[in-house]
């Protein structure tokens, strides 16, 4: 069923676990994410970029799928379809899409800027039942055309914006989109348990989930971190699988040029990676 974030977030926070955001690219990511949570008995969040939404050709195409899937697929655990890094213009047109839940990145513009429009967002999204992502700090790397420089967010400025009644707050604290590089310096835990200490009960988000050794993971989830985000390692492992499909020349073989066999084992490869994740998030069996 297709719900807020708030509730999931808020039972992740009080159980000390974190529910995971996978983001969606097509019918096959978004089919094998839910038949995963579905088989896990997890709560879940499909993530939506405002790159991956123009490429469904638009949020109301993506939107449909999703209830759509939920009906045919008979999914009972809580889905949220939440906009990932999402513009000021893009947030009221996933609202009108019909997602269930929307991130407000403002941590390009000033502080009062983004406590501004954050608050207008806030009142628009609670208003219709929606949750609401707000960002403080910039994520590292780039993302759809989102540039960040990996810098550890002010908790003063982090308090400023939670203080909004925002339902989850990310906040730098030297997390990286894509691969990260073999002099990363690691997540700053001392940001990340100052801005716990200033925003409570607030459920963090930690994004640039792929990559991070899994120690990292548990003592961010200790610290306050109730949602974390994956993309790019559903999409390597995607393209591993479909790799070695094609390599080893079943595509050649009887009509495995098919689609819904050559993009299988993608299928599968991403089904077993969201898995995997959903163990170390401690979501199993949370629904």
């Amino acid at each position: 069923m297709l719900v807020s974030a708030k509730e999931m977030l808020d039972k992740a926070k009080a159980g000390h676990y974190a529910v995971g955001q996978f983001n969606i690219n097509n019918l096959e990511w978004t089919k094998a994410i839910l038949l995963t949570a579905q088989e896990c008995n997890s709560p879940v969040i499909l993530g939506v970029s405002e790159g991956a939404g123009k490429y469904m050709t638009g949020f109301k195409t993506v939107a449909d799928m999703v209830k759509a899937m939920i009906d045919e697929l008979n999914i009972t655990v809580p889905v949220a379809l939440h906009l990932d890094h999402g513009t000021y213009e893009g947030c009221y047109k996933c609202i009108k899409a019909g997602f269930s839940s929307i991130m407000f990145d403002g941590s390009h513009y000033p502080i009062e800027e983004n406590v501004a429009k954050t608050r207008e967002l806030v009142a628009v999204s609670h208003a219709l039942g929606l949750s609401i992502e707000a960002e403080v700090g910039s994520i590292g790397g780039e993302e759809d055309g989102v540039v960040g420089a990996g810098e550890c967010a002010d908790p003063n400025e982090c308090k400023m914006i939670a203080d909004l009644g925002v339902d989850m707050l990310a906040a730098g604290i030297g997390n990286i989109h894509g691969k990260y590089p073999a002099n990363w310096q690691g997540l700053s835990f001392e940001t990340l348990d100052a801005i716990q200490q200033l925003t409570g009960t607030m459920p963090l988000v930690l994004h640039g989930g792929t990559g991070i050794p899994a120690e990292m993971i548990k003592k961010a989830i200790d610290l306050g971190v109730s949602k974390i985000n994956v993309n790019t390692e559903c999409q390597l492992a995607f393209a591993e699988a479909t790799r070695e499909y094609v390599e080893a020349g079943k595509d050649q073989q009887g009509k495995g040029y098919d689609p819904r066999k050559l993009l299988a084992p993608g299928f599968e490869a991403i089904k077993a990676t969201v898995k995997e994740k959903m163990e170390l998030f401690g979501s199993i069996d949370r629904a």
